[in-house]
């Protein structure tokens, strides 16, 4: 099987997608297929595949001059230990455009060994971080 990563969205399978993050995914647990779509369309994704199968993605929400923030990592369940995330990091952080990016941050509960080797470490000084986290937001009836 040839293992390939892309850029190219027309390549995503969008409900391979939401269903991971719908129903697998923690931090994306009730997330709406139009919420997702909108995710990808913003941001720089990547699909990564065996031959046309696709078995992870990832986003990079970034303004592509000075900041990153990777989020929705994954390589489905029966694909895993086979290497196939660890190649997904090292392909986004060989990108020449993302080396200019002087900060890109990460969530992960436990994935730290996946991303330490792209360089990540734990925060210098966390005190100066503040987030607004509405942890439930998925779940929530939408409201215009």
């Amino acid at each position: 099987m040839s293992f390939r990563i892309s850029t190219d969205k027309n390549e995503l399978d969008l409900v391979l997608i939401h269903s991971f993050l719908n129903n697998h995914a923690p931090w994306a647990i009730g997330i709406s297929v139009d919420t997702v779509e909108t995710a990808i369309k913003h941001s720089l994704c990547f699909g990564v595949f065996l031959d046309e199968l696709q078995i992870g993605f990832a986003r990079l929400i970034t303004d592509h001059a000075t900041f990153g923030y990777l989020c929705d990592v994954f390589i489905l369940p029966t694909h895993r230990s086979k290497g196939y995330g660890k190649q997904l990091i090292q392909h986004i952080f060989a990108m020449p455009e993302l080396k200019r990016l002087r900060r890109i941050v990460l969530v992960t509960a436990d994935a730290h060994e996946l991303y330490r080797p792209a360089g990540f470490v734990p925060l210098a000084q966390p005190e100066r971080y503040m987030e607004l986290h509405r942890p439930h937001i998925y779940q929530q009836p939408h409201r215009h």
